[in-house]
C-alpha cells in the first residue's frame, strides 16, 4: 500500500477504536440496568404507546432543547424500557447520561445531608446531559428529600432534560412529595418544556 492510505487506515482504525472504548466507557458510567434499545421495544405489545412519537424522541432533538420527558403509566407497560432505550441512544450519540432508580436517588440525597456531600451530588447531577430518574412515586420521603429534589430540577432547568418513569399522575405528586407549594413549582419547571 502507498504509506498514505496505509497512514490513512491506521488512523481510521484508530479512531474507530477510540469511539468504541468512550461509547463503552458512557454507557457504565451511565449504569444502565440492562441496554434496552428503541428499535426493539415491543410497540405492537404495547398499543398505546405513541410509536411515531417515541421514533421521534430517538433523534434527540430534545436534548439540546432541554425538553423533559414524563412517561406516566401503571406497572409493566415499558416505561423503563423506553427511558433507558432513549438514553442509550443520546450515549451512541455522544452525550453523558445517567440512570438513576427513585429510590436509589432519594437515599443518596438523604445520606448527603449527613456528611455534608449535598452541593458535589447536585453538581454532579445538574450537569449530567440525560437524567433518567425511574419509579418515581413508590416512596415516602422526608421533606429534606422533596427540598434536595425541587433544587436539582431547578438547576436543570432549560440547561439539560430529564427522563421521568412513574406510576402517578402530575395531580398526585404533592401527596407523594408533600409540600404542595413546592411540587407546584417544581411542576411548573418539569412541564414548562415537556412531553408527557
Amino acid at each position: 500500500l502507498p504509506y498514505q492510505e496505509l497512514l490513512a487506515r491506521l488512523l481510521r482504525a484508530q479512531w474507530q477504536a477510540n469511539q468504541e472504548a468512550a461509547l463503552a466507557w458512557r454507557i457504565e458510567r451511565a449504569r444502565l440496568p440492562e441496554q434496552w434499545t428503541v428499535e426493539s421495544f415491543p410497540f405492537k405489545r404495547q398499543p398505546g404507546v405513541n410509536q411515531r412519537q417515541i421514533r421521534t424522541f430517538a433523534e434527540l432533538e430534545f436534548v439540546p432543547k432541554a425538553e423533559n420527558i414524563v412517561f406516566i403509566g401503571p406497572p409493566g407497560v415499558g416505561k423503563t424500557g423506553l427511558a433507558s432505550g432513549l438514553l442509550l441512544k443520546a450515549l451512541q450519540n455522544g452525550h453523558r447520561g445517567m440512570f438513576v432508580r427513585a429510590q436509589d436517588l432519594f437515599d443518596e440525597m438523604y445520606a448527603s445531608l449527613a456528611d455534608r456531600s449535598t452541593r458535589r451530588l447536585l453538581n454532579r447531577l445538574a450537569k449530567v446531559d440525560v437524567l433518567v430518574i425511574d419509579e418515581m412515586g413508590y416512596l415516602n420521603l422526608r421533606p429534606e428529600q422533596t427540598n434536595i429534589f425541587f433544587k436539582l430540577m431547578e438547576e436543570r432547568y432549560r440547561r439539560h432534560p430529564t427522563i421521568i418513569t412513574t406510576n402517578l399522575d402530575y395531580a398526585d405528586w404533592g401527596t407523594f412529595l408533600g409540600n404542595k407549594a413546592l411540587v407546584d413549582a417544581l411542576l411548573s419547571r418539569l412541564r414548562h418544556q415537556c412531553h408527557t
